[in-house]
């Protein structure tokens, strides 16, 4: 399905935690959150009586930037501080609370063409299988519908598989609140519906959130067709990246290959960090000890 908003005015890149996108669907599903001074969103969550806040990549290109920031939230509470590259935060007294996950993303400057041959060998071999298997792809505005089978099958993804992507009220606030910003990419064989994707676009960027292939989907290698689909748009678009989210070679090999199998580079982020003044200073002797962690990961 065409819609006429598809050429949005492209915003500056940057990543889909503090775009003005994600803000607008956190107001509209009334998610606490502020801007700062120097424009870095950030969350507040309550747990009891203490109240935290969350910074998720901040683009700052140093720890005191990352400081100055959290001072100017203007609060005594915790800061979870996650940056958008790594960085030495325990000199600025922060402590270590995960070690830095990796990222995949896909450079959109290259043509068309070059693209496609970019793809790993079977990966592109897997494309060729879902174009001879006259799939009908389609592309349309994310359904506003909690009901609707991919939002159900996904649900049920997640429990199986153990993970949480975002609440889905939050999915849907993204889709009403930005308009033509949610893609859904569904192959169908007749009237069956065999995989789907979920991408939003944010800025000059888009962001792969969700996916699903029923069994025939993955026998047709719809899953492959639908993302090449996406890749395709996005290109046509003139945006200029496609986050592919993070990618685990432990837990998730399959789904982690596929991602690079695209041609898409790993970059790796700063890990998750906490920042509260009382305890960082009676505990910082610890931070040194795990920097090691932070550092190798």
């Amino acid at each position: 399905m065409q819609v006429m908003f598809d050429a949005a005015p492209i915003a500056p890149d940057i990543p889909l935690q503090q775009s003005p996108e994600f803000e607008r669907a956190l107001a509209a599903t009334r998610t606490p959150h502020l801007r700062t001074a120097d424009g870095t969103l950030i969350l507040q969550r309550s747990f009891g009586r203490v109240m935290v806040h969350m910074m998720t990549r901040p683009r700052a290109d140093l720890p005191d930037d990352i400081r100055q920031t959290a001072r100017a939230i203007g609060t005594k509470s915790p800061v979870i501080i996650a940056p958008d590259q790594p960085m030495l935060l325990q000199r600025i007294g922060a402590l270590p609370l995960v070690s830095p996950a990796t990222q995949a993303s896909l450079d959109l400057s290259p043509d068309l063409q070059d693209l496609r041959k970019n793809l790993h060998q079977k990966w592109r071999n897997r494309l060729k299988h879902g174009e001879k298997q006259r799939l009908r792809v389609t592309r349309q505005n994310m359904p506003d519908d909690p009901n609707h089978w991919f939002f159900q099958a996904e649900a049920r993804q997640q429990l199986k598989r153990r993970y949480r992507n975002w609440p889905l009220a939050l999915t849907l606030a993204y889709g009403r609140e930005n308009r033509s910003h949610a893609k859904l990419f569904t192959a169908f064989w007749g009237k069956e519906p065999l995989a789907a994707i979920l991408i939003l676009r944010h800025g000059n960027s888009a962001h792969y959130h969700m996916g699903h292939s029923k069994p025939a989907g993955r026998i047709a290698s719809a899953h492959t067709l639908l993302l090449w689909t996406a890749i395709s748009w996005a290109k046509s678009k003139g945006l200029a990246q496609l986050d592919l989210g993070l990618i685990d070679t432990e837990d998730g090999q399959g789904l982690a290959r596929f991602k690079l199998g695209t041609g898409a580079q790993i970059n790796r982020l700063g890990g998750t960090w906490l920042w509260w003044s009382p305890i960082t200073r009676l505990l910082r002797p610890l931070a040194r000890l795990d920097r090691a962690l932070m550092e190798n990961g």
